[in-house]
């Protein structure tokens, strides 16, 4: 693909995009992605959930826990704006 970076072509990428796909079909995973630089910058990832111990649990099987990534912290989010759904 166009502008494909090096992330997308390293070690085990298949690999932890199916296991993403896969929690965001089974919508746990509201939004996600890099933020600022691609290559440098941390991710973001909302997830629809009722506990921390769920999201640590859940991310734990990633095939790229502990290697690639690491969870910084686990915060609560009270959407206060939203735009209107139409």
């Amino acid at each position: 693909m166009p502008g494909e970076t090096a992330m997308l072509q390293g070690a085990g990428w298949d690999e932890h995009a199916a296991f993403m796909d896969a929690l965001v079909e089974e919508g746990l995973i509201v939004l996600g992605g890099p933020v600022g630089d691609v290559e440098k910058g941390p991710a973001l990832l909302v997830f629809d959930s009722g506990s921390e111990a769920d999201v640590r649990a859940r991310l734990a099987d990633d095939p790229w826990m502990d290697t690639i990534l690491t969870v910084e912290s686990v915060q609560p989010w009270t959407i206060w704006l939203r735009r209107p759904a139409g």
